[in-house]
């Protein structure tokens, strides 16, 4: 066979596409590997190794996908999905793993319309669409099977040899890459996002193979009194960070008003993860950040709220954001997204709309103990402009785009700023609400935010970033609690407490020793927050890990 004949056209267009996908769509990969290897005679040689690298794998990958008269659609859609991975990870500096995967098939059309834009539309259109209707324009020439069988086979010998000439003179360095520098991969455009679509459909059906609940806290018994029923409100916050919350020392006023409450703002509090369908779930669940591998896995086991209900609380999720991410399935669901539930629309549906209603259901189970769990809108971008009314933006001038490449450092936290200060009116009115029931009733409430944000610093932006490697502004979260007059413990037994490192892990014992339930999951925790505060149950509300209590 001629070696012409040995690189077919189908051929040639797959290795122009991948020499494309390099040039226009791993520009973020391109910058991070620079990063990492500055320019200079020492790195030069290696980092052109690793793009190099890159861009055969990408051509390997296409030849296995690409095959006959479906070649050019297959390339086709590459490069509109690459265009669009691109701008996101260009322009917001994140990655598309399998996390963000869950996050996009969860996210609903409030909040991904935020995301649209001309440069997005202008960007796609140049790198990615108008390629694609060049590609698909004029047909390419189709060998007979056995001769475009033969061609691949040799091309992806030729590839993987090429591949090997490449790593073989680094041997040491990629050595060193791979141990050290490993986020780097992630960057990589369609290559990561590929490994991430198919260890999500593995995870997937993996976790469809056992659809049986597992209980979890089956010795749950209440061991409290009934003098005064507990009503407990916990807000589950989004996207705020805790380093811009004045209560824990951020210049600005963000709290004027929790700050003139009896609050204990908790400083030390990690997330379970970097976005909301990770962290929500795993917050919730007994599993543990280590234990939690993924919403697929929380949803086998009975979470908290399951163990309350089965205690005999009566457990209510009000929710203004997507959705409960499978948290509230067994317990009572009340949808704030929309203007015929939620009465502070304008248009867009206010946090503060989840109170309302509220005073009938509390009489309704005035004779057992309650959970209502807020679920917020919150700080949610990249339209932190929206997420306050007019009357919030006390900081200026403030963002008014959802393209953030719009605006100013200084404006895209201007108006992060203005949503924190709607959740401080949002929380003091949470408060407000309790103190109507205080002497009625065991009131508290606990506040802590899924996850944090990013607002540019080192070129990030919003969250969602792989937790090995997450900027703490995405994982140092805001967590407050506010106790009634009547609640086991006081403000100032819980003061003690609020430079304790905590994280999402213990809110389920947390919880359980609120409501007075005993438990072996919790005895242990028990036993350290006695030692600690010398109280049985000392830590109601934030269940410290005995290993954050020692290393005090």
């Amino acid at each position: 066979m001629k070696l012409a004949k040995l690189y077919t056209p189908q051929h040639r267009l797959i290795m122009l596409v991948a020499l494309f996908l390099m040039a226009t769509a791993n520009l973020s990969f391109l910058h991070r590997l620079l990063d990492d290897y500055p320019a200079g005679l020492q790195h030069i040689l290696f980092t052109g190794s690793v793009a190099a690298l890159f861009t055969l794998a990408t051509m390997w990958l296409l030849m296995l996908f690409c095959f006959g008269r479906g070649t050019r659609w297959v390339l086709a859609l590459v490069l509109v999905l690459a265009s669009v991975l691109a701008y996101f990870m260009d322009h917001y500096g994140v990655v598309v793993d399998q996390v963000m995967l869950v996050n996009l098939l969860q996210t609903d059309w409030r909040e991904a319309s935020d995301l649209y834009s001309l440069k997005l539309l202008t960007h796609v259109a140049i790198t990615g669409l108008l390629p694609a209707w060049l590609l698909l324009r004029k047909p390419v020439h189709i060998e007979r099977f056995k001769t475009e069988a033969i061609s691949r086979l040799f091309s992806l010998a030729t590839v993987s040899l090429l591949i090997l000439a490449c790593v073989l003179p680094f041997t040491a360095s990629y050595a060193s890459f791979a141990r050290e520098h490993k986020e780097v991969r992630y960057y990589v455009n369609p290559g990561y996002f590929a490994y991430s679509v198919i260890k999500l459909a593995s995870t997937s059906m993996e976790s469809a193979k056992s659809a049986t609940l597992t209980r979890t806290a089956s010795d749950a018994r209440h061991v409290g009194t009934h003098d005064k029923h507990e009503l407990i409100i916990m807000v589950v916050g989004e996207t705020a960070r805790a380093d811009h919350f004045a209560l824990n020392g951020y210049p600005r006023n963000t709290n004027p008003r929790l700050i003139k409450q009896q609050v204990v703002s908790l400083k030390r509090v990690s997330s379970c993860g970097t976005s909301t369908a990770i962290s929500v779930p795993c917050m919730f669940s007994a599993l543990s950040r280590a234990g939690f591998q993924s919403g697929e896995q929380a949803a086998r086991h009975e979470n908290v709220l399951d163990v309350l209900k089965r205690t005999g609380v009566d457990v209510l999720w009000r929710d203004n954001n997507s959705d409960s991410k499978g948290v509230a399935t067994r317990v009572k669901y009340e949808d704030f997204r929309h203007a015929n539930t939620n009465p502070v629309c304008d248009p867009e549906c206010r946090d503060i709309g989840m109170l309302a209603g509220l005073p009938a259901h509390i009489e309704q189970h005035q004779d057992q103990d309650m959970l209502i769990v807020l679920h917020q809108m919150g700080s949610h971008g990249p339209a932190y402009y929206k997420r306050y009314p007019a009357d919030f933006e006390q900081f200026k001038p403030a963002c008014q785009s959802s393209n953030l490449a719009d605006c100013s450092s200084e404006e895209i936290v201007n108006a992060y700023d203005n949503t924190l200060l709607y959740t401080d009116y949002f929380l003091a009115e949470v408060i407000d609400l309790l103190k109507q029931y205080d002497g009625r009733f065991e009131t508290a409430m606990l506040y802590v935010s899924d996850h944090g944000e990013s607002l540019g610093e080192h070129g990030v932006y919003l969250h969602g970033a792989p937790y090995l490697f997450a900027p703490t502004a995405q994982t140092h979260v805001p967590a407050v609690v506010w106790m009634g007059s009547s609640f086991d413990y006081s403000s100032s037994q819980f003061k003690p407490l609020e430079n304790i490192a905590l994280s999402h892990d213990d809110l389920t014992c947390s919880l359980l020793i609120g409501y007075e339930i005993d438990s072996s999951l919790c005895r242990d925790r028990l036993a350290v927050f006695s030692q600690y505060l010398n109280r049985y149950t000392a830590m109601a509300l934030t269940g410290t890990s005995s290993k954050a209590v020692q290393q005090q």
